[in-house]
């Protein structure tokens, strides 16, 4: 169902606007223009250029002079008369002149000392290598009088150094092959502080326990071992059963 009101805006669609607008006059468009403002007063249906009104109507005075403008700015500015203060300036100081206390000045007297004469006669006749070593002695003295000797002070011990542990003897390739082969000779194997041992070498180690009868303690300290070497460690407790994998789990570290 169509409204009524949108037939008869049928056939405003084909309608040419721009030849509309040429064929009004100067006075038309102003009169359409003081319409548009009613409708519209901010101008939001136009884009930013072109909502400000033109206002350069007016024939230029004369050609750009731009010292003659700024000779005409300042002479504006200086007959423009100053805004008159709300209180005016007198000179009035208000409050208190700050003054710096005085402090008394210190005075040292210096008390004169009254040695024996023979005492004076040796100081004057001393030479100045002599007077140094004296002076030494003293200091030496006043510092055994500020702080005496306590005969049960605790001493401190020599530090004794700690030497390096031996490098580990073991060899790697022929442990494993002795380890695959379920050699019995070999009951310990001793792999700690072995650094250079590849990860998956030490999951060989690991997978030959699975087989092995007669390892007792197997021993990876300070080696690269985490928790892939781990895991195939463990397999060995739970896959092999326990007769042919003889190790518990507090002997493998």
């Amino acid at each position: 169902m169509s409204l009524p009101f949108r037939k008869e805006l049928e056939k405003y669609k084909n309608i040419n606007e721009d030849e509309i607008l040429s064929k009004l006059s100067e006075d038309e468009l102003k009169q359409l223009e003081n319409v548009l403002d009613d409708l519209d007063p901010e101008n939001a249906l136009l884009p930013a250029g072109f909502r400000q009104k033109d206002q350069t109507s007016k024939a230029d005075t004369g050609p750009f002079d731009r010292e003659r403008l700024l000779a005409y700015l300042e002479k504006e500015a200086l007959e423009h008369k100053d805004r008159e203060d709300f209180i005016p300036f007198t000179g009035e100081k208000k409050g208190k002149i700050f003054i710096p206390k005085e402090r008394p000045l210190e005075t040292h007297t210096e008390e004169k000392v009254i040695l024996d004469p023979e005492l004076e006669e040796a100081l004057a006749g001393a030479s100045d290598t002599e007077l140094y070593d004296l002076a030494g002695l003293f200091l030496s003295f006043s510092a055994l009088l500020r702080y005496p000797v306590f005969p049960n002070v605790v001493k401190g011990e020599k530090v004794k150094p700690v030497f390096e542990e031996p490098p580990n003897p073991t060899n790697v390739e022929a442990t494993f092959q002795r380890m695959k082969a379920n050699d019995p000779t070999l009951v310990e194997v001793n792999l700690n502080n072995i650094k250079n041992i590849p990860i998956p070498t030490l999951k060989e180690f690991a997978k030959a326990l699975e087989t092995n009868t007669h390892v007792k303690k197997f021993s990876l300290a300070a080696t690269r071992s985490n928790d892939p070497v781990a895991i195939v460690s463990s397999f060995c407790l739970f896959i092999t059963p326990i007769s042919f994998c003889p190790l518990l789990p507090e002997t493998v570290y």
